[in-house]
């Protein structure tokens, strides 16, 4: 694997770039960084966010030394170590593939060439997922690899609207709208489960570098999962 490349974007962000692809040994090593640039706990250090292959580093240019921040940036991104894969945390999302939550579902049901909705649902539910990063908006967590029998490109024409809980998939991505947003995914079924709640410690339910597993509910299941949502206890 090719050794980070360091770039200074604008007058206080620094950027350590590895290989340019999807892959999760490269996001690995993307998440051990930033977990590590965090804990040396750096004067003037903002922010780190951690991208598909990049780490971000947001610094106030008043506070830090930039010439010592880029030289720890560079050792840690040549020896840091990712985490062991068995270690990460496990997240199981109910998600009712019903026509009524999953508008798209039958133009993926097209495009894959199979017989129901039941067959995007089961093949889309047999993987385990991995959380790449997060953005877009809060807590939207950008989950790969799809099965390519069912990775159905962008809408041509985005949503205005796509509600909370919806889950989509473009291409080799699948994702969870957090909140209602605008949004151009294939919309294949919705969750009952919170995905952001702002008043928590942890507001995002996955963070980057979490594994996923999507499991088919029914409306009933549904509709019980929501009221515990709303009224938990």
């Amino acid at each position: 694997m090719t050794p980070a490349r360091i770039v200074q974007a604008g007058d206080a962000v620094l950027v350590a770039e590895f290989d340019d692809r999807i892959d999760a040994a490269v996001n690995a090593r993307v998440i051990a960084l930033a977990d590590a640039v965090r804990s040396a706990a750096v004067a003037g250090v903002r922010d780190v966010v951690p991208t598909f292959r990049s780490v971000a580093v947001y610094f106030d240019p008043l506070a830090a030394d930039v010439t010592k921040l880029e030289a720890l940036l560079r050792d840690l991104a040549r020896t840091v170590a990712p985490a062991d894969e068995g270690a990460s945390t496990l997240v199981e999302i109910p998600v009712c593939y019903d026509r009524e939550f999953g508008l798209d579902i039958d133009d993926v049901v097209a495009f894959a060439g199979l017989q129901s909705r039941e067959d995007v649902a089961a093949i889309h539910s047999a993987r385990t997922y991995r959380v790449f990063m997060l953005g877009f908006v809060p807590g939207f967590a950008y989950l790969g690899s799809v099965d390519e029998r069912i990775a159905a490109p962008r809408r041509p024409s985005p949503r205005t609207q796509v509600a909370s809980g919806s889950v989509g998939i473009a291409a080799l991505q699948t994702g969870v709208y957090p909140r209602q947003t605008p949004g151009g995914w294939n919309i294949i079924g919705r969750t009952p489960i919170r995905m952001l709640s702002l008043d928590s410690a942890e507001p995002s339910l996955l963070k980057a570098g979490d594994s996923v597993r999507f499991h088919p509910i029914d409306r009933a299941g549904f509709d019980r999962l929501a009221r515990e949502q709303e009224h938990p206890g």
